[in-house]
């Protein structure tokens, strides 16, 4: 920083160079620049009228005009970044203003200024902003990475309820369900959105041969098997999947992907069930052609299952596999185009077998994954 000679100092200079002392002379016996004493000589001329340009009050002047626009330009850019900050979140409580000078504070603008703006004691900013954090700020920042990692984890679809069943499953943490939401909302994430619910049509006819009746709650394994088939396009066509699902426990028993829905596939996806479960009891399907084919019919009496069939067009009589498709519309199929049969495949096998059996938790089952929901039933059965 340069420094700075007083008035006084400088008039005595001045009288000596005006008495005819050399400007040199009197920087040798000063020590103060010769440079320095020539430009307050040529000062001195111009204030006394002997020189033209500007006195030593008109450069003031000038000198606090511009420090004046500079901190009137300076007030306006905090004035339009405090209103975008404000337009965020439209009603700002007192608390939340010490952030937006600090935020202000950061991208270079004077925190005393912004607190005058914002009309708050500038000394109550700067002791908030020493103080060291709560307990409570501490534990949610550390809430606010480990909800991040959970909703990560779970491929970016679970929503608030289930991140908060992982925190008290997984890391034995009982998390008020509104500040998991909070925490969310602040972070910008979301699970994804619930399936669209459909009217049921009055056009509906019910067959003879449903069993279920939309009575899905069983009291053991392999009781009631519920199938289906889905489709969604690649570049290169459509690839077709059918999954066979336990009602007891949710999980997927039996799965097959193809081209084409064939009967094959779908005695392919029984095969899979009767292979991993043994003896089933009742399977439950739709009127699709290749559950009313002959093979299928065939391969049902062969495994010795019961075929039910639900009503005609109604989604609702086989309500928990149409739910399984949904979830996997929304966490899988639709969040990006497929390019081809062989990708989209290996998704759909790693969706089922990597995350819905084993990881994905499941609202009717207590927020557990199928795989430790018949983990805990063996165990009680057990005990």
């Amino acid at each position: 920083m340069p420094f700075t000679y007083s008035a006084e100092y400088r008039s005595m200079v001045l009288e000596q160079a005006r008495a005819g002392t050399k400007a040199s002379a009197l920087a040798e016996h000063l020590e103060v620049s010769e440079a320095t004493i020539h430009r307050w000589i040529a000062q001195d001329k111009i204030d006394r009228g002997e020189r033209p340009g500007n006195t030593t009050s008109d450069n003031a002047e000038l000198r606090a005009a511009k420090r004046r626009i500079a901190e009137l330009e300076s007030e306006l850019a905090a004035t339009k970044r405090a209103s975008e900050l404000f337009a965020e979140d439209r009603v700002v409580r007192p608390k939340d203003l010490y952030p937006i000078v600090a935020q202000l504070a950061v991208e270079g603008h004077s925190s005393k200024g912004v607190c005058r703006l914002l009309r708050i004691a500038s000394s109550g900013y700067f002791v908030w902003r020493t103080k060291p954090p709560t307990a409570g700020q501490i534990r949610r920042a550390w809430l606010t990475d480990l909800i991040v990692q959970i909703w990560n984890e779970s491929r970016q679809t679970y929503g608030a309820r289930r991140v908060r069943a992982e925190l008290l499953d997984a890391h034995d943490q009982n998390v008020n369900l509104k500040m998991v939401r909070s925490i969310m909302r602040e972070q910008g994430i979301a699970g994804l959105p619930a399936r669209r619910r459909y009217k049921r049509s009055d056009s509906n006819r019910y067959t003879s041969t449903d069993f279920v009746n939309r009575s899905f709650d069983h009291d053991g394994p392999n009781q009631l098997w519920m199938t289906d088939i889905t489709e969604h396009p690649t570049s290169e066509g459509r690839v077709f999947c059918c999954a066979v699902i336990d009602a007891w426990s949710r999980r997927v028993v039996g799965w097959s992907v193809d081209r084409r829905a064939t009967s094959a596939m779908v005695n392919a996806a029984l095969g899979m069930a009767v292979e991993q479960r043994g003896q089933g009891v009742l399977i439950h399907t739709d009127h699709g052609p290749q559950f009313t084919s002959w093979t299928f019919s065939q391969a049902v009496r062969a495994s010795g299952l019961v075929q039910s069939i639900g009503t005609v067009g109604d989604a609702y009589d086989n309500a928990v596999v149409e739910s399984f498709w949904g979830s996997m519309q929304i966490e899988l199929l639709n969040r990006e185009k497929w390019a081809t049969r062989l990708e989209l495949s290996l998704a759909m096998i790693d969706w089922i077998e990597g995350f819905y059996n084993q990881r994905r938790r499941h609202s009717s089952l207590g927020n557990i994954s199928p795989v430790e929901f018949e983990r805990r039933q063996r165990h009680l059965t057990a005990a």
